[in-house]
């Protein structure tokens, strides 16, 4: 696997195929993929992320612990809080790259092709 580029030397026998199911079994769930987005660029406590996904702080623990349990997220306590974020860029390509494939459903021209277009003048 070379990670920078993108590319993926795994064959079919490999034995990461199952993790990589399990990652999107995990990842199968709106709340879920909501919670990475928001954790993409900072780290934020419970309270917060429920505030961003519109869900209660009780049922966003429950996501985070699940998140937590397939080392998806990592935490830090300071105080009585504790703050989640992203244990590495791979799950926010991941999601970044299934919301970019969701946008080709939808119609000509998506997007994040219209950035990359703008990008490269």
């Amino acid at each position: 696997m070379n990670a920078d580029n993108g590319s993926c030397s795994f064959g079919v026998e490999s034995d990461y195929v199952e993790l990589a199911v399990e990652l999107f079994s995990m990842l199968a769930d709106a709340t879920r993929v909501r919670i990475i987005l928001a954790l993409r660029d900072e780290e934020l406590p419970v309270n917060r992320l429920a505030e961003i996904v519109d869900k209660s702080p009780a049922a966003v623990s429950q996501h985070l612990a699940k998140l937590r349990l397939a080392r998806i997220v990592l935490t830090r306590q300071q105080g009585t809080r504790v703050f989640y974020r992203l244990a590495n860029e791979h799950v926010r390509r991941v999601v970044a790259d299934a919301i970019f494939q969701a946008e080709h459903s939808l119609g000509d021209a998506p997007r994040h092709h219209e950035v990359e277009m703008r990008s490269a003048r």
